[in-house]
């Protein structure tokens, strides 16, 4: 808008002046104005006082500034609808996104970024980042290798190898390798009032067992019968078979007890193979507690349950079977593999085997200090020497 020499408040007089009788030629000559201008500021300021035209001039001045933010929305709406992709979440992204409101719609660096909810700092900041080609490499094998493994596992194995990498790092690196695993739904159940299960506190307290089935390339179907200790989440067997009646699952228990030793307790469900004849025999002989889970309960033995999980994600659902011998022999190497090189989030990513040997060496303790004990020949001496002072006072 094109600015006067005069103020407000001088066309006002000047108006009253031409009010108070002085003719409109001798105003422009005292004034040096035209005549258009007189009668241009008699038809905008005529009858006003001072005080309406500075509210005028206020109103006006709101108004500019209302059209210029409307005009400035207005642009930045029609910015931001311009196609920029999929959704700008990446810094990366949204650095992309202001250079292109910047070229494309003249817009300043500033309102670039207010208009995308950037920060100006965020905005030049330069990126320094190592070189982590050997780390993607290795990173990429082990998940082509695990592809059911996430990226905290992948992390526990690349720290095996010597990598110290921080794990967010790692997961950013996950994440623009596209090696997510896209997690498979299950069926919606209701859920009641949930008690929590209270883990064993040594091994072979407490074992469980179930079932797991599936198909073979001929369209066969086999069953196998998991057995997992609950305090070390070791697998202690896996046996596929076509008919696995009452009488085989009892067979396998006694295979276990000669190399690890008898259980306190194991766990089943109301299965017809875990309630036969033949198991409640085996227990009677055995002398082993059988406890059956309530009907339709699965999650009162969610230790077995959550292994039947990880074996048919990681395993079952990965591989073809041609022949049952196939499926016993990579169910073998998957159950050394689970025992001895799969980290373990209950375990603090150890290892069930790891894990298991702790226990070892806590009950190898004891028996040390009582054999350092037992041949110290002067502590011997001294010990059968106050029990003849004790039998001596009783005595006498």
């Amino acid at each position: 808008m094109k600015r006067t020499r005069f103020s407000d408040e001088q066309i006002i007089a000047i108006l009253k002046e031409h009010e108070a009788g002085i003719p409109v030629a001798e105003l422009c000559r005292k004034h040096g104005v035209s005549d258009g201008s007189i009668y241009k500021w008699k038809a905008r300021f005529g009858g006003m006082e001072v005080s309406e035209a500075k509210r005028l001039r206020a109103l006006e001045d709101e108004n500019s500034r209302l059209k210029r933010m409307l005009a400035d929305a207005m642009l930045d709406n029609a910015a931001l609808k311009d196609p920029l992709g999929k959704e700008v979440v990446p810094p990366a992204t949204r650095r992309q996104a202001v250079r292109h409101l910047m070229q494309q719609h003249g817009m300043s660096e500033r309102r670039a970024c207010k208009a995308a909810g950037f920060s100006r700092m965020s905005m030049r900041y330069q990126a320094q980042r190592r070189d982590d080609g050997v780390l993607r490499t290795r990173m990429k094998e082990l998940a082509h290798e695990r592809r059911r493994f996430g990226y905290r596992r992948l992390h526990v194995l690349l720290r095996r190898e010597g990598f110290a990498v921080n794990h967010k790092r790692l997961f950013r690196i996950y994440r623009e390798e596209r090696l997510g695993v896209r997690r498979r739904g299950g069926r919606k159940r209701a859920i009641g009032t949930r008690a929590p299960i209270q883990p064993p506190l040594s091994p072979n307290e407490r074992w469980s067992l179930d079932f797991v089935s599936d198909r073979s390339m001929d369209g066969r179907r086999f069953r196998v019968l998991t057995v997992v200790d609950d305090c070390t989440r070791e697998c202690l067997a896996l046996v596929a078979d076509t008919p696995l009646s009452g009488a085989r699952v009892a067979r396998e228990p006694d295979a276990l007890i000669v190399a690890r030793g008898k259980p306190a307790m194991i766990v089943s469900d109301n299965g017809s193979e875990f309630t036969s004849n033949a198991i409640l025999t085996w227990a009677d002989r055995s002398r082993v507690r059988w406890h059956y889970i309530a009907p339709g309960k699965p999650m009162q033995n969610a230790f077995i349950e959550s292994f039947n999980g990880r074996l048919r994600d990681e395993f079952l659902n990965e591989r073809l079977f041609y022949t049952l011998s196939q499926a016993r022999s990579q169910l073998a190497r998957w159950r050394t593999d689970y025992n001895g090189s799969r980290p373990h989030s209950a375990l603090a990513w150890q290892t069930p085997a790891a894990f298991s040997a702790t226990f070892a060496q806590r009950r190898d303790l004891p028996l040390r200090q009582v054999a350092g004990s037992t041949t110290d020949p002067a502590s011997t001496t001294r010990s059968k020497a106050a029990h003849n002072r004790q039998v001596e006072l009783r005595a006498g």
